[in-house]
């Protein structure tokens, strides 16, 4: 690693789905499984269910530039869950599920819109991303038993049936973005 991180705070449904992806990165330091963009102060997640906290489920990753970029991430952002739906990524149904893109400062921000932009246009998804771009205020993280859900739970009913599936589709179309733990 060089040496200069830089982090990206991204929400695309239940963080455990998400968090499962980006740990096999090559280039990534740590993901961090949390809430953001709500009005509740340290949210729970019992709190975040109740759909009343304005958070969305996130994952902060922490990355080195020079071995994965921030468009590369979003790259990824883009193919690991639909963009497409408000608030629901499948079964999972709610504001805590939203997609959001949180940039940590304006050259985030302008590498954000352009890769919304450019996905949008592509046709990768046959609806309008409704992705939202959003500066981060604040991240909390999640409880200690959400983080490394999938690695640490992986016969848990909701990692085979749906993380699974997910994280094996992505090996497969990134096979030499992986570190070789993964």
């Amino acid at each position: 690693m060089s040496g200069q991180l830089e982090t990206a705070t991204l929400a695309g449904g239940c963080f455990w789905c998400v968090e499962a992806i980006y740990q096999d990165l090559k280039g990534v330091h740590k993901v961090v499984s949390g809430y953001s963009g709500g009005s509740v102060e340290n949210p729970t997640y019992e709190q975040v269910c109740t759909k009343t906290t304005g958070h969305a489920e996130v994952v902060q990753v922490t990355f080195d530039p020079e071995i994965l970029s921030f468009e590369e991430i979003l790259t990824i952002f883009w193919l690991i869950h639909d963009p497409t739906t408000p608030d629901r990524q499948g079964n999972d149904v709610g504001p805590q599920y939203r997609s959001v893109i949180y940039y940590h400062d304006e050259g985030q921000k302008e590498i954000a819109e352009r890769s919304k932009a450019e996905t949008d246009a592509s046709d990768l998804w046959p609806n309008p991303i409704v992705t939202e771009i959003a500066p981060l205020t604040t991240f909390y993280d999640a409880e200690g038993y959400h983080q490394n859900y999938f690695k640490d739970n992986p016969v848990q009913p909701y990692c085979q049936v749906v993380i699974h599936p997910k994280v094996q589709k992505f090996r497969q179309a990134f096979q030499d973005r992986l570190k070789e733990s993964a």
